[in-house]
């Protein structure tokens, strides 16, 4: 049962990588000319941050995420290596 929990744990370090690096180069993907398709995408989230304030103590919560075409590519990407490893 260990070998099987830690595959997940391996696959979603690889989505979540997938996804990092897709975006990042989705994002200097922008800037070229016949590239821009890669950087198109959408971003949703808080868009202003939740506050909780206590009297001793302020939280603050806020989660947006940006998801381009990159991203789900570099994302399937991980998935297919996963399979192959």
């Amino acid at each position: 049962m260990a070998t099987r929990d830690k595959n997940i744990w391996i696959l979603i370090v690889f989505i979540l990588s997938g996804l990092v690096i897709g975006g990042l180069l989705g994002e200097l993907a922008s800037k070229v000319d016949f590239l821009w398709w890669l950087s198109y995408g959408q971003e949703f989230g808080l868009s202003s941050p939740v506050v909780l304030d206590l009297n001793i103590i302020k939280l603050t919560f806020g989660l947006t995420l940006k998801i381009n075409i990159a991203s789900i590519i570099g994302m399937a990407i991980a998935i297919f290596i996963y399979r192959k490893v």
